[in-house]
This record gives structure tokens, C-alpha cells and sequence, in this order.
């Protein structure tokens, strides 16, 4: 964590992994997967760590998530063992850790909440995102509505980071610009996913890319990855990219840590080469 902070406040260069899964129906199997693989990261260097959308369960019917809903920490008589697994792996590992997707109790018995929660190196929870944009996709067999089983979110939630500011958002809401944009600029965009094969292969990339580009920050996008035990088949392609839209790195499909620096000297010199934020005449 210090080497990513140098002087009073002031940012450095650091390094993000992005983690890919293929999650299973089974909430003790995927968090002694995601703990192997945030070790892993932690073992390269990485001092932020990001978990895909629901690397906790896939479950094999839409209801599954809704029977493991844990009530938010910080509530009374609250928490559970995916937030206490999360906070844990932030302390142990040393590493500031987005927690993907997991499922929170909502006022709604038969819905939940996506929450993505961030934890700091000292296991501190720092922040809660609940997602704001709900899938909705018909074509042919493939038939997915997440309103059936979750409660939107209403709120965008930027951290001040010792890696600079960070915004949090969640697969489906990448398709909505207007979330990314800010008053003062983000540096780091998360957007842990699940997307599908269809959707994925035909926009992911070009998606991310458009909003690092736009906003000049860096786009950090882990995803689950590969054919899962319910049969379902996401798209992968877990990405890190640059301000500038290059993909700095990336991982097809399978389990996987996914590194790369993130540079604010580099978002600086894109920013002064190329003014768009500070040219924008709509707000």
C-alpha cells in the first residue's frame, strides 16, 4: 500500500488486478476461489483488487441469490460470511478490494439489492454501491430480467482513494454514459460484470473503451468468465484500460489476474493533450 502514495496525500503510480471467474452455484466454493485469486494478486504487486459481479454465487435458478441475501453489516444484527470474507481478505492481503456484486436483503423479501462494497487495506468498509441500471435482454432461448429478483439502486458513489478518485458502477450500467460522467473527473472506473456471450461479444469492448475514452481515466472491468455449472455462458474478456482506450490487459476466458499499472501522470498528459472534459458545453 505506502508505495502507492507518495508524499502528503499525492498520487503515484499503483497497480490493479482485475479478477475473472467462473463462479459456481455454491457460495463456500467461490469465496475460497476469489481468496486464491486475491492472494495471487496481492503475491504481484497489486494494491487495488476487483471481483466480478456476483463472484459469490451463479446460481442455477434466479431465486438463488435471494436465499443467501445477507443483511448489510452496518446494520443491526447484520453481516454475514461473503462481507466478513471480503473484509478479511482486504486486511489479510493488504489491499484495497471491490467486492464485485453481492447479494443484500431489500425491502422487498422476494428481491435484493447488488451491492458492491469496498473495503481498504485495514478491512474498513469505505463504500456501498447498489446497482442502478437492471438488465432487461430477449432474443430467441436467452430470456433475462433482473427486476424479477432486484431492487434497483438510485445513487452514483465516487471513493477519495490514495489512488485517486474512484467511481464504481456495475456491468449493465456501462450502456448508460451519462453514470460516468462527474463534476470533477474520475481517474479509475470499476465495472465488475456478468456479461452474457450475445451481448458481450457483440459490445464489451467497444463499451469500455468508449468510457475511458470519453472521461480520459482508466477502465477497470473484471468479469466472469466461461461455461458455469448452471450452464449459463458468460463472455469474459476481464480488461484494464487506458485513458487514451487501449487495452492494457486482458484475459479470454477461464480464471485469471488481470494487472496493470495505473499512471495518473499518464491521465495528466492525456487530459492537457486532450481538453475534452473541461471543453464540455453540456453538464
Amino acid at each position: 500500500m505506502s508505495d502507492a502514495i507518495e508524499g502528503a496525500g499525492r498520487v503515484r503510480k499503483s497497480r490493479v488486478a482485475a479478477i475473472q471467474m467462473v463462479s459456481a452455484p455454491d457460495v463456500e466454493t467461490n469465496l475460497a476461489s476469489a481468496g486464491r485469486l486475491i492472494a495471487e494478486a496481492a503475491a504481484q504487486g497489486a494494491h487495488l483488487v476487483a471481483l466480478p459481479e456476483y463472484f459469490c454465487i451463479l446460481g442455477r435458478h434466479e431465486t438463488d441469490k435471494v436465499k443467501v441475501a445477507e443483511r448489510d453489516a452496518q446494520e443491526p444484527r447484520g453481516g454475514g460470511p461473503i462481507q466478513s470474507f471480503l473484509a478479511e481478505a482486504a486486511l489479510r492481503n493488504k489491499v484495497w478490494l471491490m467486492g464485485g456484486t453481492l447479494p443484500i436483503v431489500s425491502e422487498d423479501p422476494a428481491r435484493v439489492r447488488s451491492a458492491n462494497l469496498v473495503f481498504d487495506s485495514s478491512g474498513n468498509r469505505v463504500a456501498r454501491y447498489d446497482k442502478i441500471h437492471l438488465f432487461s435482454f430477449r432474443q430467441g432461448a436467452e430470456n433475462y430480467d433482473e427486476t424479477r429478483t432486484m431492487q434497483p439502486g438510485s445513487s452514483p458513489v465516487v471513493i477519495e482513494s490514495p489512488f485517486g478518485r474512484l467511481g464504481l458502477s456495475v456491468c449493465y450500467d456501462v450502456r448508460f454514459p451519462e453514470l460516468y460522467r462527474s463534476k470533477e473527473p474520475i481517474d479509475l472506473w470499476f465495472v465488475p460484470s456478468a456479461f452474457t456471450s450475445t451481448t458481450g461479444s457483440a459490445h464489451w469492448e467497444t463499451l469500455l473503451r468508449a468510457r475511458a475514452i470519453e472521461n480520459l481515466c482508466y477502465v477497470v472491468a473484471p468479469a466472469q468468465g466461461g461455461l458455469h455449472p448452471n450452464g449459463r455462458r458468460t463472455h469474459g474478456h476481464t480488461m484494464i484500460v487506458g485513458p487514451w482506450g487501449e487495452v492494457l490487459a486482458e484475459q479470454a476466458e477461464g480464471e485469471a489476474v488481470v494487472i496493470a499499472d495505473i499512471d495518473p501522470t499518464r491521465i495528466k498528459e492525456v487530459r492537457e493533450s486532450l481538453p475534452a472534459l473541461d471543453n464540455r458545453r453540456i453538464q
